[in-house]
């Protein structure tokens, strides 16, 4: 008991950790989720090697989108918006003088 009063606070923190592993270990379903939690870093490893691999994959595509719209002929920005054109205004036919109506003159 002199020997654990010397240890310092983290030297038995570490020690009863240990022991509670050895617990957990016995208790039944214990050893699936202990076996989940171990691969859990392996497999985040692999799909963080996944998703680097998209970055490049990303830039590819980036670049083969331009080169089609090039090839297309489309515009590199949207075209300015045209202003509705004014209406039309038709021209006043000329005034034409009356003739009187056919009659006893």
């Amino acid at each position: 008991m002199a020997s654990e009063a010397n240890k310092d606070i983290l030297t038995r923190l570490a020690d009863r950790g240990e022991q509670v592993v050895g617990r957990i270990s016995d208790l039944p379903g214990a050893k699936a989720i202990l076996d989940s939690t171990t691969s859990l870093g392996k497999r985040l490893d692999e799909v963080q090697k996944r998703l680097r691999s998209i970055d490049p994959l990303e830039k590819r595509m980036t670049a083969l989108e331009k080169r089609v719209d090039k090839l297309e002929g489309k515009p590199k920005r949207a075209p300015a918006k045209r202003k509705p054109a004014a209406k039309a205004t038709t021209a006043k036919k000329p005034a034409t003088t009356r003739k009187p109506p056919p009659g006893p003159a």
